[in-house]
């Protein structure tokens, strides 16, 4: 008699009964928020919930200040601190030398002119263009300009390295990263028509960070200058004197008690201007544009609205 066939769902007495094992990485619900394991002590959490940390750059600022009042940095550090926070808002073209004022050599000059621009001025890069001044052609470093004294035969043109374009709304952060990325001191900024508006360095970016870099071939007697630009407005350096902003823009600002339009706005207004900063006086509304140790250094002048 054939002896009938067991349930499915019964084993067998001979064959032992599988052992549950545990999983050791259990899945989460997709409804269960993992949160991760907070390691701040109570006192902590307490302290971080009356004194909240700051929620601006205003409030970083004065954060940095009560450091240095309490000789946790000291004012050095401060100020470099500051620097690296204040050029998140900067671009290329509240730093760069105007163009009127870059130094430039032109490919065509004979090499003697060269040498002599290169000596004069004391800088290890310079941008070399051909014809026009708007139309550079590349970058020329102090160093290679030795070569043609061993090898005259040599053509300037081979000498000349890529320039590098940015716009003048590049912001410092990015502009930094690129000149350490790509190993370029010098970019040529472009203003917003596609022609020449200046040059930037990397010394002029790391200065907004830990101040003024001076070296021997600094110029103390620079007076400052004012500049036109395609929109119809003026760019105008902050230590240009009043009797050229007088007569330049045909207006009469005094000048007995102060020398420079930088210190006359300063006064009037009753503190060092900030960047964005406006001041209106004889029909000119000049915007501070770049401000640096206690000075501003470059204004952007409009004429008022009648």
């Amino acid at each position: 008699m054939a002896r009938p066939a067991l349930p499915c769902c019964i084993l067998p007495l001979s064959q032992p009964l599988p052992t549950p094992v545990a999983d050791p990485s259990p899945t989460p619900s997709p409804h269960t928020s993992v949160r991760p394991e907070d390691k701040r002590t109570l006192l902590q959490r307490l302290v971080e919930f009356l004194h909240p940390g700051p929620d601006s750059k205003d409030e970083l600022m004065e954060a940095l200040a009560d450091a240095e009042d309490n000789a946790v940095i000291d004012a050095e550090s401060r100020a470099m601190l500051e620097g690296v926070i204040r050029i998140a808002d900067m671009t290329a073209g509240d730093v760069m030398v105007a163009a009127p004022r870059m130094d430039a050599l032109d490919i065509q000059a004979p090499y003697a002119e060269l040498l002599n621009t290169v000596i004069d001025t004391g800088h290890s890069r310079f941008p070399v263009y051909e014809g026009e001044r708007d139309n550079i052609i590349g970058i020329l470093l102090a160093k290679d300009l030795l070569k043609l004294q061993r090898a005259p035969e040599l053509n300037i043109r081979t000498l000349l390295r890529p320039a590098v374009f940015v716009p003048e709304s590049k912001g410092l952060n990015d502009l930094l990263r690129e000149f350490r990325g790509n190993r370029n001191h010098l970019a040529i900024v472009i203003d917003e028509f596609g022609r020449v508006a200046g040059l930037i360095t990397i010394e002029d970016v790391l200065e907004e960070i830990v101040g003024e870099i001076e070296d021997e071939f600094d110029d103390e007697s620079d007076t400052g200058d004012i500049f036109a630009l395609a929109d119809g407005t003026w760019r105008v350096s902050g230590d240009t004197p009043i009797e050229r902003v007088n007569d330049w823009f045909q207006v009469a600002l005094p000048c007995e008690d102060f020398d420079t339009i930088g210190g006359y706005i300063a006064h009037a207004m009753g503190h060092v201007p900030r960047r964005g900063e406006s001041f209106e006086v004889a029909g000119l509304v000049f915007r501070v544009q770049h401000a640096r140790a206690g000075a501003v250094r470059w204004f952007k002048v409009t004429r008022a609205p009648a």
